[in-house]
């Protein structure tokens, strides 16, 4: 009852949206990329203050994710940095310097998870993805994700997933691979348009044998292949009312379905996770558009628990049960030309439990959070300038009935803060252009960094998970991002950036000394970030294309009363990061591509007497690929996709390990 209470409050607060939005196109530059990201509307990354990077649905293509990972494609660009656990476990990483979380994850401008939703979500739906890199616009909130690792602010960028939308062709895909670790894959995706309703299917099937991923003795002690079956259902429909693209409804569904163990006979999983987005847009009148957003998340986690090694019989099944809705209403105004105000509020509530069972039911944390932010921003053109200036107001509320499995002391508390984002860029030609931000955020600690998911009583023990900590307080972030973008000549670009990022009472995870297999949020205190990421894209020859970027990063403590930890470095964050990449068009329709990282090394504990260092790696991939077209347009795709071509079982988090060399070869169809 009480969800459905925040339902119908979600509906009310959304009331009526609409409209149409147009640019003078003398005062566009960069027109070969459309970009939605920074203002919510469509515009050029030569018209958005902030540094955007467009990846498309064929690059996407190009890419090895070896563990079916979002994740992965991003960790290509600048800035990015993520280590994906496993198959059967999330992304780890950094952004800009700072953990995962502070990146914002966001499909079609509604906030996802960077965690499940990123392993979870198929990349075919995709038209392109949006990686806005830097101090984060004021337009999109802090997301309620109260598992992992916590509550995701995007004080560092925001990256948004755009889905298929307007259909020009009807065309059916089908794909089959087969790999190491007997690992079997099929996919099936089917888009058409009829009249002026246009839609898309897919599915995807994998099961694998797989192998060991944890590192010698390692918390995770596989004594049995960790074998897996992942099955994912999505479609959306969009309808252009009077064939109009700037009146139009759509909705998306996703479900995955993750089934599995971790290579013990009770040590089984099964997870459910659910993604649904609907999006609203009408015109109004000339100049204003208005939107809503409705967006419906589930995640249903359980899995087992042995006593090993003392015995692999069962002890007991555990749970976690995550649903949030966002939602997000916004009507954005084009006044004096080409300038653009921006308004909205937007809307969160998420619930969060947590269980175990034996021969009876054991309730763990049992709590609500509640969001609500008000924003307005103001883009103005000015010659060879864009001005940007926002502010949002938010609220948020934590209610908690169980904690641990009792009743808390302190049940409830709220937090009400402001924070301003400001950028400003010179497009001094078609070829260079300068651009700084600045902005702040707010995050309040995860229901799951207080309660835990397992007591305080068991730090240091054999048992594995999240230990409480009830005294954790919100922190507070600046981000400041100055940086140039140059064409040097037709096909050859290059772009830096420099960024500044300070944290009060920065809130970290880190592994607890005494148990590998344990983990636990603190405040690390004041934190600093400084980095510099220098790229540059080059197309000599028609058949060619090659990039590389560098990205320097020093993140540390600055201010903490434990001398252990002040001045130590900041947690899972490479200092420097290489990726080279090159795509080749070969004769006889023949493509290949290949890609290369090199990380340095990085500390898994804020700490300078046991930092738990973990070496640098490099991971090279490669994709070969055979095409055959016939006259109707049938098209099929023969190709092979070995990873980790230096067999490099480099360490990761938490006692996981890379397994080293793969490969996966398949034929992909359409017609």
């Amino acid at each position: 009852m009480k969800k459905l209470l925040h339902v119908l409050m979600a509906l009310v607060l959304t009331g009526a949206a609409g409209s149409a939005y147009g640019q003078d196109e003398s005062r566009l530059y960069e027109m070969e990329e459309v970009t939605i990201t920074g203002s919510k509307v469509p515009k050029t990354p030569g018209n958005v203050t902030q540094k955007i990077e467009i990846i498309s649905a064929a690059e996407i293509d190009d890419l090895v994710l070896a563990n079916g990972n979002l994740a992965e494609i991003l960790s290509y660009s600048p800035g990015n940095f993520a280590n994906v656990l496993s198959r059967n476990d999330a992304n780890w990483g950094s952004s800009g310097g700072l953990a995962h979380t502070y990146k914002g994850y966001m499909l079609d401008g509604l906030p996802i998870d960077a965690f499940i939703d990123l392993q979870s979500l198929d990349p075919w739906a995709f038209s392109r993805i949006e990686d806005q890199r830097g101090s984060a616009s004021v337009l999109y909130p802090t997301y309620l994700a109260m598992d992992f690792a916590g509550n995701q602010s995007p004080l560092a960028g925001t990256a948004n997933f755009i889905l298929r939308e307007r259909i020009v062709e009807q065309r059916t895909r089908v794909s089959t691979s087969f790999g190491s670790y007997n690992t079997l894959n099929g996919r099936l995706y089917h888009q058409q348009a009829a009249g002026n309703f246009h839609w898309f299917a897919g599915a995807n099937y994998e099961d694998s044998d797989y192998t060991d991923y944890g590192t010698e003795g390692s918390w995770l002690n596989m004594i049995d292949k960790p074998g897996y079956e992942k099955t994912k259902l999505y479609a959306r429909g969009t309808y252009f009312v009077d064939g109009a693209v700037d009146h139009r409804i759509s909705f998306y569904a996703h479900r995955t379905w993750h089934v599995g163990d971790a290579g013990r006979p009770n040590r089984g999983f099964d997870h459910e996770y659910t993604t649904l987005n609907a999006h609203y847009v009408r015109p109004i009148q000339a100049g204003l558009i208005g939107q809503l957003r409705l967006g419906y998340r589930d995640y249903a986690r359980t899995w087992e628990d042995d006593n090993f090694p003392t015995s692999i019989e069962l002890t007991k099944d555990n749970g976690v049960l995550q649903t949030i809705l966002p939602v997000d209403m916004s009507l954005s105004y084009q006044h004096t030309g080409d300038d653009l105000l921006t308004v909205g509020l937007d809307y969160q509530v998420a619930w969060y439990e947590t269980y175990g069972e034996t021969d009876q039911l054991l309730l763990g944390n049992d709590a609500r959070a509640m969001h609500v932010g008000l924003y307005v921003q103001e883009e103005q053109l000015w010659n060879d300038f864009v001005f940007r200036v926002g502010g949002r107001i938010n609220r948020i509320q934590h209610d908690i009935d169980l904690l641990q499995g009792a009743v808390p002391g302190d049940d409830s508390e709220s937090w009400n803060k402001l924070l301003g984002s400001a950028g400003v860029r010179y497009n001094q030609s078609r070829r260079l252009s300068l651009f700084s931000n600045v902005g702040t955020s707010f995050k309040a600690p995860s229901l799951k960094s207080v309660g835990g998911t397992i007591p305080i009583s068991e730090k240091g023990s054999d048992l594995s998970g999240h230990l409480p900590n009830p005294d954790l307080e919100p922190e507070s972030g600046l981000s400041f991002d100055v940086g140039a973008n140059y064409v040097a000549m037709e096909g050859l670009t290059f772009g830096v950036r420099g960024f500044l990022i300070s944290i009060d009472d920065q809130i970290a995870q880190i592994v607890v000394p005494q148990a590998a297999s344990q983990s636990q949020d603190i405040n690390a205190g004041k934190t600093s970030t400084t980095g510099l990421e220098v790229e540059v894209r080059h197309s000599p020859v028609g058949w060619l294309q090659w990039h590389a970027n560098y990205t320097y990063t020093k993140a540390e403590v600055k201010d903490n009363p434990n001398p252990d930890q002040d001045g130590a470095d900041m947690n899972f964050v490479p200092q420097n990061v290489i990726n080279l990449g090159a795509r080749f068009a070969l004769p006889g329709d023949l493509a290949a591509s290949v890609n290369v990282q090199l990380l340095s090394s990085m500390k898994q504990n804020i700490s300078k007497a046991n930092p738990g260092e973990l070496d640098g790696y490099e991971l090279v991939t490669a994709r070969i690929e055979k095409r055959f077209v016939d006259q109707d347009g049938r098209e099929i795709r023969a190709y092979l996709e070995p990873y980790n071509l230096t067999n490099n079982d480099f360490e990761m988090a938490w006692g996981f390990k890379d397994p080293g060399f793969s490969a996966t070869g398949g034929l992909t169809v359409s017609f």
